[in-house]
C-alpha cells in the first residue's frame, strides 16, 4: 500500500470509509460521542412543558375562583369572618387548597374596594374584538390603570385581537345567582322576580335560578326574593350580557383553543372581575364548548 500522502484521492475516501481498506485497529476502534441520538417521535422536554402549562393554567383557575368566592362574600355580607360564615368558609376552603396568604389578602381588600395597600380600586372596562370576529368586554378593578390597562392591550395585540368598542354589542345588567333549594325553580320564582321588577328569570347550567335585572336594583331585587322565597343568594354581579342575534359561532377546533389561551392569559392580571364575549357553539363539539365556557365564566 502506498503512503497516505500518496495515495490518490479517490482511495484516501475508501481507506476512511470502506472496511476494504481500513486495518484491524480500526475496525475494532470505539467512536465516542457526547451527542444524544437522533430519534423520531414527540419530545420528553415538550412533552413535560405542555403538562407544566395545563397544570399551572388548572392551578390559576382554582386561585381565582378562590380569589373571587372571597371577595364576593365580603362584599355581600361583610369582611368580619366571625360574623359572615360564608366568607369564613372560603377563606379556610382557600387555605387548605393552598392559595397564598398574598391572594386571600387581596381577596379580601378587593371585597372592600381596596387593594392590599388601602389604595382606592378604580374600574376599567377594555373593549375588543378577538378572532375570529368575536366582541370581547373586559371588567376590571385596579389601584394602577395605566398599568392594567398597559397588560391587557398588550395581551389582546399578542393573541391577534384589536381594541375597540364593543360595548354595543351587550346588554348591561344585573345578575342574581340562588343557591338550588328543593321545590324552588324558575318557575316558582318567575312572577315575584318580575312583580320586584326583573328582566329575566332561567335556569343556570347547574340548576341554579339566575335572575336578571336593572343594574340599579340587582341588591334590592336579591334581598326581596331571598327575602320572600327564603332562597340563598350564592352572588349579585354587574354583568355585560351579549345580544343575542349579534352572537359568533365558532367553528373550529384551533379558534376555541387560541381563545382560551388568550382568557388564560387575561385571567392571570390581577384586578380582572369578568371577561364576557359574545360568542356561540357553532360546529365545535361539547366538550370544547364547555371548556370554554368554564373559561370565560367568572
Amino acid at each position: 500500500m502506498q503512503p497516505m500522502s500518496t495515495v490518490p484521492r479517490r482511495l484516501l475516501t475508501k481507506f476512511w470509509f470502506s472496511d476494504s481498506y481500513t486495518c484491524s485497529a480500526c475496525r475494532s476502534s470505539r467512536f465516542l460521542s457526547t451527542s444524544t441520538p437522533l430519534r423520531s417521535g414527540h419530545s420528553k422536554w415538550a412533552t413535560i412543558k405542555h403538562d407544566k402549562a395545563k397544570n399551572d393554567a388548572s392551578k390559576n383557575k382554582q386561585r381565582a375562583d378562590f380569589s373571587h368566592e372571597i371577595s364576593t362574600a365580603c362584599k355581600m355580607f361583610g369582611p368580619d369572618p366571625n360574623t359572615n360564615p360564608r366568607l369564613a368558609l372560603a377563606i379556610s376552603t382557600a387555605k387548605k387548597a393552598g392559595v397564598p396568604k398574598t391572594i386571600i389578602e387581596n381577596a379580601l381588600a378587593r371585597g372592600q374596594g381596596v387593594s392590599a395597600s388601602g389604595a382606592a380600586l378604580e374600574s376599567v372596562v377594555v373593549e375588543a374584538i378577538m378572532p375570529p370576529s368575536v366582541a370581547t368586554v373586559i371588567d376590571c378593578q385596579t389601584d394602577n390603570k395605566l398599568r392594567t390597562l398597559a397588560d391587557i392591550r398588550l395581551i389582546i395585540k399578542e393573541h391577534d385581537g384589536t381594541v375597540t368598542p364593543t360595548d354595543y354589542l351587550f346588554g348591561k345588567k344585573g345578575r342574581i345567582t340562588f343557591l338550588e333549594k328543593e321545590g324552588v325553580g324558575v318557575d316558582e320564582v318567575l312572577e315575584q322576580a318580575l312583580d320586584a321588577g326583573a328582566l329575566d328569570v332561567v335556569e343556570g347550567e347547574d340548576g341554579k335560578v339566575v335572575v336578571f335585572t336593572e343594574t340599579n336594583e340587582t341588591k334590592s331585587t336579591a334581598q326581596a326574593l331571598s327575602s320572600s322565597l327564603g332562597l340563598e343568594i350564592k352572588e349579585t354581579e354587574i354583568i355585560w350580557d351579549p345580544n343575542e342575534e349579534t352572537k359568533v359561532g365558532i367553528e373550529d377546533e384551533e379558534a376555541a383553543k387560541r381563545l382560551s389561551k388568550f382568557l388564560d392569559k387575561i385571567r392571570d392580571i390581577s384586578g380582572v372581575q369578568g371577561v364576557y364575549m359574545n360568542f356561540a357553539q357553532g360546529s365545535i363539539d361539547d366538550g370544547l364548548w364547555s371548556d370554554l365556557r368554564r373559561r370565560v365564566a367568572a
